[in-house]
C-alpha cells in the first residue's frame, strides 16, 4: 500500500519519510502527515536526459543519480516508473488515432465501393448492369460453352445447306449513328430553340485521366541527407523573407504594393552552385501577405502535411494533390516531416493553364518562439527521371509561418515565390495572372480565412437558425453535400486534369470555351456531360455583382436564369461572419405549392477579397431527406452551375517584377474597380458514351451565356444608373456563334 500511494503522488513529489522506533509504538500513535517536495528544474532536467539514454536504469545507476541530483533512490526509482507510464499512453493514444483513421479510411472505401456497385453501367448499351449471384468467372466458361456450340451448329448447318452461315452476327448498335442532342436535355431549359441542324460538330470526349502523371519519382538514399539540407536552408530563407522589410521587399508608392527586390534576394540568399539557375526566358512571381485565421497551429499543420486535407482546404486553388513520398515523418509529430509531393493549381476557368510542379515540403516547429514553419522548395537535380511541365512551373522556397494566437487563432505570413514560362494566357486574363493576383500570397490566405471560418461552422454544434434541417448531424451532411458541390464545379471549369476545352471563334476576344466528358464514377450523373465556360469584363465592383446573383428573390428576376421560377429559402447555414458565406437549400415553383412534384436547390455562396463563387445545382427531395437522416451523402449525383466574380484593377500597369495586389478599397472595405464574371454551365447530355455533340445545342448554349450575360449587366445598371453611366452590350448578334463580351478598360493588357 505504500508503494500504491508512492505510484499515486506524482513524478516530482516526496513520499512519506520512513517511521522511527518502536513498529508497535509507532502503530500506536497517530500517523504522520504526508510530506511533498517538487522536483527541482535541473533535477527533471537531468533524469530526462537519462530517461532517453536508459529508460530503464539499474541499481547501480540510479543509485548514482540520487547522489548526484540529491533525492533518495526510491524517488528516482518512481520517477523513472512514472515515466515509463506516461510514454506508454502517448503511444496508446497515438497508435489509437492511427488505428482510428485506417478504420475511417477503410470505411469510405466501403462506401465507395458499394456505390460503384450500385452504379455499374453495361459498357455496350450504356444500361444499369445486373448482378447476380453467378459469379462472373462461371459466366465466362458458360459464354465460352456456347459459342463453340454455336461454331458446331453454324459448320454442320453450312455443310448440309450449302451456303454459308456466319457463326458470330454484328450486334445491332443501340446508338443512332447521329444523335440529335436538343436543349431539352438540360436540366434548365433553354428558352430558345434553333431547330436541328445535321451537321456535326467534333468534340474531343476525354476519358477519365489518370490521378496523377506517371514519373515514377521517389528520393533514393543518398539524396535525402542533400534534400535535408536544402529543407534547412529554405526554411531559414522563408522566416527571414517573412519578416524582412526593404531593401529585400520595397513598396510602391503609388499603388502600394510590395516588389520583392531580385537583386537583393540574390545577394542574401545565393541559390547552391550544383542547382540549376533561374533561366532568361523566364519570369519571377513573389508575393506577400499576413492574415488571423480562425484554426490552431496544429490543425493547419496537419491539413498542410494531408493531401487530401489540403485539397479540400484551397478547392478554387488545388486541383489535385498527392504525398509521393514520406522522406522523414519527424521526430516528435509532424516538426521535422519531409515529404516529397505533387501539386495541380488552377484558376477557375479553362481559359488560364493550370501550374503542375513536383516540391518537397518540410514542417519545423520552433518551440521557443511557439512557431511552425511550412516551407515548400524545388527538386531540382535531386531527382533526373522529372520531366519538366509545361508551362514550367518551379516553386522557390513559399510556404507560410504560423504563429499559435488565444482562443485557437493562429497568425498566418505567407509567401509566394515561384519561377514561371507559361503558356500565354487569354488577355481577358493577363493582368490578373502577371500581376500574381491569380496564385499569389493574397489568394491563398483569403481563401485560407474563408474555410477556416467554414471549418469552425462545420464543427459547431450551438447553431440554431437551421430552417428544415432537423439535426447538427443532418448540418453537416448538407455542408460536405456543398462542398462536394463546389470542388466538382471548381475542377469542371477550370484546364485541371488535361482536360480540353474548345473555342467557338477565331477571334481572340471570344472567351466561349466547351468541352465534353465521360463519367462513370458515382457523385456524378453517369453519361456524356457538355460543359461550357464564359468570361466577361464587368465594369462593376466585384462585391456587387456577388450581391445580385446570391439573392434568391433577384435572381428570379433574371428569365434566363429563372424560367419565371420563383425561389424560397427553406434552409440556410452560416458559413462564416460575412452574410454572404452561406448555404442555402432553396424551393423552386413556389407559386404552384404542389406538393406532389417539388423542386429543390442546393446553392453555395461564398465570397472574400480574392473574389466571390455562387454555385448551385437541382437534387432531388429524396436525396435531401437521404442527407438529413445522417446516410453518406457522397453518392448524390451532383451536376453544378455557377458564376465566379473576380476582382480586377482598372488601372496601374504590371510591374516587371511580381507584387501583392492592392488594397485600394472604398470606405467599406471594398475594392472600387471592376470585376471578371465567369458563367459555368454544365449539361448531362446524355446517358449513351458514344453521343456526338450537335451544333444547334453549341449554338444554344452560346446564345444562353450571351443572354445571361446581358440580363446580369442590365439588372447591374438598373440599380446602379445613378452612380454608373457606362453601358455596355453584347458583342454577338445572336445569329453566329460567337462570345458574349464587354470591352475590358483600356489599361488591361491586349496583347499575351
Amino acid at each position: 500500500m505504500r508503494g500504491k500511494e508512492e505510484m499515486e503522488s506524482g513524478s516530482g513529489s516526496e513520499q512519506l519519510e520512513d517511521r522511527s522506533g518502536n513498529e508497535q509504538e509507532s502503530s500506536e500513535q497517530p500517523p504522520k502527515k504526508k510530506r511533498y517536495h517538487r522536483h527541482t528544474a535541473a533535477q527533471i532536467q537531468e533524469m530526462e536526459a537519462m530517461f532517453k539514454e536508459c529508460p530503464h536504469p539499474d541499481d547501480k545507476q540510479r543509485m548514482r543519480l540520487s547522489q548526484e541530483l540529491g533525492l533518495k533512490p526510491r524517488q528516482v526509482k518512481f520517477w523513472f516508473q512514472n515515466r515509463r507510464t506516461q510514454m506508454k499512453a502517448q503511444q496508446d493514444r497515438s497508435d489509437n488515432l492511427i488505428l482510428r483513421a485506417e478504420n475511417e479510411s477503410l470505411k469510405n472505401d466501403n462506401y465507395r465501393l458499394q456505390a460503384e456497385l450500385r452504379n455499374l453501367m453495361c459498357p455496350n448499351c450504356g444500361g444499369q448492369a445486373m448482378l447476380g449471384a453467378i459469379p462472373f468467372e462461371e459466366l465466362r466458361l458458360e459464354n465460352a460453352r456456347l459459342r463453340d456450340e454455336l461454331e458446331r451448329v453454324c459448320c454442320i448447318t453450312s455443310r448440309y445447306g450449302g451456303r454459308q452461315i456466319h457463326s458470330m452476327v454484328p450486334v445491332p448498335s443501340f446508338v443512332p449513328p447521329s444523335l440529335d442532342l436538343d436543349m431539352n436535355m438540360y436540366s434548365r431549359p433553354f428558352p430558345e430553340y434553333l431547330g436541328t441542324c445535321t451537321d456535326m460538330m467534333p468534340m474531343p470526349v476525354l476519358e477519365e485521366p489518370s490521378s496523377f502523371p506517371e514519373a515514377g519519382v521517389v528520393l533514393m538514399e543518398e539524396g535525402k541527407g542533400l534534400a535535408m539540407e536544402l529543407a534547412l536552408s529554405s526554411m531559414d530563407e522563408l522566416v527571414k523573407m517573412c519578416h524582412a522589410n526593404e531593401p529585400l521587399w520595397i513598396r510602391n508608392i503609388e499603388n502600394g504594393k510590395e516588389v520583392l527586390n531580385l537583386e537583393e534576394h540574390g545577394r542574401m540568399f545565393p541559390w547552391p552552385s550544383n542547382l540549376k539557375q533561374n533561366s532568361s526566358e523566364t519570369r519571377t512571381e513573389a508575393t506577400r501577405d499576413c492574415a488571423v485565421v480562425i484554426m490552431n497551429s496544429i490543425t493547419l499543420v496537419g491539413a498542410f502535411l494531408d493531401a487530401n486535407k489540403w485539397m479540400e482546404l484551397f478547392p478554387s486553388i488545388v486541383a489535385r494533390a498527392k504525398t509521393v513520398q514520406v522522406i522523414t515523418p519527424g521526430i516528435s509529430g509532424a516538426s521535422g516531416s519531409l515529404h516529397l509531393m505533387y501539386a495541380e493549381l488552377q484558376v477557375l476557368s479553362p481559359l488560364v493553364p493550370t501550374r503542375e510542379t513536383y516540391f518537397l515540403r518540410f514542417c519545423h516547429q520552433n518551440v521557443e518562439e511557439g512557431t511552425w514553419v511550412i516551407v515548400d522548395f524545388p527538386l531540382d537535380r535531386l531527382h533526373d527521371n522529372i520531366q519538366p511541365s509545361f508551362p514550367l512551373y518551379k516553386r522557390h522556397p513559399s510556404g507560410c509561418v504560423i504563429q499559435d494566437m488565444p482562443n485557437g487563432y493562429s497568425r498566418v505570413t505567407w509567401i509566394e515565390h515561384a519561377e514561371i514560362e507559361e503558356k500565354p494566357v487569354h488577355q481577358i486574363f493577363s493582368q490578373y495572372v502577371y500581376s500574381g493576383m491569380a496564385f499569389g500570397a493574397h489568394r491563398w490566405l483569403t481563401v485560407l480565412q474563408r474555410q477556416c471560418e467554414r471549418v469552425a461552422s462545420l464543427m459547431a454544434r450551438n447553431i440554431s437558425d437551421l430552417g428544415v434541417i432537423p439535426s447538427p448531424e443532418a448540418r453537416k451532411n448538407m455542408m460536405r453535400l456543398a462542398q462536394r458541390m463546389i470542388r466538382i464545379f471548381s475542377l469542371n471549369i477550370s484546364s485541371s486534369s488535361g482536360q480540353s476545352w474548345t473555342g467557338l471563334s477565331d477571334s481572340y476576344d471570344d472567351t466561349v470555351r466547351i468541352t465534353t466528358r465521360k463519367i462513370t464514377e458515382p457523385g456524378q450523373p453517369n453519361g456524356v456531360i457538355l460543359s461550357a465556360v464564359s468570361t466577361t469584363w464587368l465594369p462593376y465592383p466585384h462585391y456587387q455583382v456577388f450581391d445580385l446573383l446570391r439573392d434568391e428573390h433577384r435572381r428570379s428576376q433574371l428569365e434566363v436564369l429563372a424560367n419565371g421560377n420563383a425561389l424560397h429559402e427553406v434552409a440556410h447555414i452560416a458559413n462564416g461572419s460575412h452574410p454572404g458565406n452561406c448555404i442555402s437549400l432553396l424551393r423552386i415553383n413556389v407559386a404552384s405549392n404542389s406538393s406532389q412534384h417539388v423542386e429543390l436547390m442546393l446553392q453555395e455562396c461564398c465570397t472574400d477579397q480574392s473574389g466571390s463563387l455562387v454555385v448551385y445545382t437541382t437534387v432531388d427531395v429524396e436525396s435531401i431527406q437521404l442527407a438529413m437522416s445522417g446516410e453518406d451523402p457522397s453518392c448524390i449525383p451532383l451536376l453544378p452551375l455557377g458564376f465566379v466574380i473576380v476582382p480586377v484593377e482598372s488601372s496601374s500597369a504590371v510591374s516587371e517584377g511580381n507584387s501583392m495586389p492592392s488594397n485600394s478599397e472604398d470606405g467599406n472595405g471594398h475594392n472600387n474597380s471592376g470585376c471578371l464574371l465567369t458563367v459555368g454551365l454544365q449539361v448531362l447530355a446524355s446517358t449513351i458514351p458514344s453521343a456526338k455533340l450537335n451544333l444547334s445545342s453549341v449554338t444554344a448554349i452560346n446564345n444562353h451565356l450571351c443572354n445571361t450575360v446581358n440580363q446580369i449587366t442590365a439588372a447591374l445598371s438598373s440599380t446602379t444608373a445613378t452612380t454608373i453611366t457606362t453601358t455596355s452590350s453584347c458583342l454577338d448578334n445572336g445569329n453566329a456563334v460567337g462570345s458574349c463580351n464587354i470591352e475590358p478598360p483600356a489599361a488591361v493588357p491586349k496583347e499575351v
